[in-house]
């Protein structure tokens, strides 16, 4: 471990000459080395991409049981040696909208080998027609998406036949229509007949998704927002989360959405929600960073059940201001982040593909400070909001 002194005289030296951390490669070598600080965080779009290459990343030692309190007490994680990515990915998609999907093994092992302990089995909430031919939305535009059954189902019965020993996963029910949720509960009866105890998650579900409009996908609206009551109240009862995209808006119009949002939490502030990707999107990649983590500010304030999920490489693609911005935000809001990939585990993507992604969607956990780490990344969070018997572990001080 780098002494004090190294670290010190290497943030000057950051502090006062700007420069990329290319030019001050012995520099930057030696803070790698220790936990970063936010203080001398550099905001991460200047950092060269050999640096933040998965494959550059070393392998983790971790397995679960050194997330079973007790069971290995000498274990601690050394963020000098193991890699920055997260152990929860709790916004997983183990299907596509149509077509084959990976190999379940496949999807396992590379969990295992990747390091990822704890994954959100989420369906697709609104799958492309059967004889559709098409595995991904955007490229079957007119092709409608209806909310459906079928995922979480085939979901279901790979975990129940082959539930893998070295991953914890989490089943979530993907099926209700946000827009039309009067009957939600009597199929949520359904899944517990054929499924009992195996669904303990919700969504990702849709309130408003604009890419997905052109599927013929019928947003939720304020009025629709009051027939969630049955469904809320069970989840509410069980202490099920329910992620829940919402698009805040787009370029044009920032928080054009925001309605449906803050509606749906005044309406329901005792459920725990979720909020797929802190509200961001394709659609919306100019606003400005400062506003929005205000937004996200005060509603965290005002409904302490509302967790954000900072999972889809859209937000680390569009949003570049991390060290600046996003980070300290992350860090004071560090007990109500959730980290995820948005993987879509078509046939035609590889482990590769994932591990890429997983990479992209970890880039801010490697500037956080030590507490917010062990919230976020490795998974205190997610254990506490799902109760789980399961406690993230202590962070090496040597």
């Amino acid at each position: 471990m780098t002494s004090f002194k190294q670290n010190f005289v290497c943030a000057l030296k950051l502090t006062l000459l700007g420069a990329l951390l290319t030019v001050l490669g012995g520099c930057a070598a030696t803070l790698e080395s220790a936990p970063p600080d936010v203080s001398s965080a550099q905001p991460l779009g200047v950092v060269p991409a050999s640096e933040l290459d998965w494959r550059k990343l070393p392998p983790p030692d971790h397995t679960l049981a050194n997330f079973r309190p007790g069971e290995t007490p000498d274990y601690c994680f050394d963020r000098a040696t193991q890699p920055y990515t997260a152990v929860v990915d709790s916004h997983f998609h183990p299907k596509p909208f149509g077509g084959p999907a990976m190999n379940a093994q496949l999807l396992w092992d590379t969990f295992d080998r990747l390091g990822v302990r704890f994954v959100n089995y989420f369906g697709i909430g609104q799958v492309l027609e059967l004889d559709a031919n098409c595995s991904y939305y955007l490229d079957c535009p007119g092709v409608s998406a209806i909310p459906s059954i079928k995922n979480d189902f085939v979901n279901g019965l790979e975990k129940a036949a082959y539930d893998p020993d070295k991953i914890h996963i989490t089943l979530s029910m993907t099926f209700i229509d946000l827009a039309h949720a009067e009957k939600a509960a009597e199929t949520i009866a359904l899944y517990d007949t054929e499924f009992p105890g195996m669904f303990t998650w919700s969504g990702e579900l849709n309130m408003m998704k604009q890419a997905l409009l052109g599927n013929n996908a019928e947003p939720a609206s304020v009025e629709s927002i009051a027939g969630w009551a049955d469904f809320m109240e069970i989840f509410r009862e069980r202490g099920v989360p329910v992620t829940i995209h919402s698009d805040l808006g787009n370029d044009a119009e920032p928080t054009k959405f925001l309605h449906l949002m803050d509606h749906a939490l005044e309406s329901y502030p005792d459920n725990k929600i979720v909020w797929a990707h802190m509200g961001l999107s394709k659609e919306l990649t100019t606003m400005d960073a400062r506003e929005h983590v205000l937004l996200m500010s005060e509603r965290l304030d005002q409904y302490p059940h509302l967790y954000l999920d900072i999972s889809w490489d859209v937000i680390y693609n569009a949003y570049h201001r991390w060290g600046e911005i996003f980070i300290p935000f992350f860090n004071q809001y560090s007990t109500r982040i959730l980290p995820g990939s948005d993987f879509v585990a078509a046939a035609s993507k590889t482990w590769e593909n994932y591990a890429q992604e997983l990479e992209v969607t970890s880039r801010a956990l490697r500037v956080l400070d030590n507490e917010a780490f062990r919230n976020i990344a490795l998974g205190q969070n997610y254990f506490e909001l799902m109760d789980l018997p399961y406690e993230a572990p202590v962070l090496c001080t040597n």
